[in-house]
């Protein structure tokens, strides 16, 4: 992806999430240099936590079909998951377009809370996981949401309108896209490792690769390696 065109879309995104009443945090808007001061201070959390920005086309160069908003808003990480104490939760704010897909994917560790915000419908096509971790293409998909148990066949579509919200557990395959527009999505889960807990269907690539053609408004998490270390 083209850094003018991430660019934009980090402000068209930030638009959108005002226009529900949701406000990021401060560190959202630090400019780059601003953002490496902090972290090399006070901030070294957000660097090594990676919160903040993340656009993704998922390496396949065709964002509007295939790609996702997110924001890391906070987030643990894998020491206090093993000592069992601290943060051991994460919270996302995401945008998915209509039809624009997030391809078939589970996690081998977090459970995730999806979340309806507001705009669009939610839609996600859920199968069950095999014990081997494999798409299991027969087995009934059982999912609660919002606290009621849900039963789709292998492959079905769970829709979510705005306010409903869906747990999916480790063991449960999911796509989604939003229907009828832009769809704002809250993420609550244990804590987040996007680089070794996302498991995709078909072999794509978990972040985009960036085409410097100007400077950037903000950095992408998938920055940080390169621009903060």
């Amino acid at each position: 992806m083209k850094r003018s065109v991430i660019n934009d879309i980090i402000r068209e995104s930030d638009a959108f999430i005002r226009s529900f009443g949701y406000i990021m945090p401060p560190f959202a808007y630090w400019p780059p240099a601003e953002l490496k001061r902090h972290t090399e201070t006070d901030s070294a959390r957000i660097r090594d936590h990676r919160l903040g920005w993340d656009i993704t086309d998922y390496g396949q160069g065709k964002f509007e079909e295939l790609g996702l908003f997110l924001f890391t808003v906070r987030n643990g990480n894998n020491a206090n998951v093993e000592k069992g104490r601290g943060m051991l939760y994460a919270e996302k704010i995401m945008i998915s377009g209509e039809n624009q897909i997030s391809p078939m994917h589970r996690h081998n560790l977090k459970t995730e809370d999806i979340i309806n915000k507001g705009g669009g419908t939610l839609v996600l096509e859920l199968f069950k996981a095999n014990p081997d971790g494999s798409i299991d293409q027969n087995a009934e998909v059982n999912v609660l949401t919002d606290g009621t148990r849900r039963s789709l066949p292998a492959g079905g579509l769970l829709k979510l309108a705005p306010g409903e919200s869906v747990t999916l557990e480790p063991d449960c395959w999911h796509a989604f896209w939003g229907e009828g527009g832009k769809v704002l999505i809250g993420e609550v889960s244990n804590v987040n490792d996007d680089l070794t807990d996302n498991i995709f269907r078909d072999p794509i690539g978990r972040f985009s690769q960036v085409e410097e053609d100007t400077d950037p408004l903000h950095l992408l998490v998938s920055d940080y390696d390169t621009w903060l270390r």
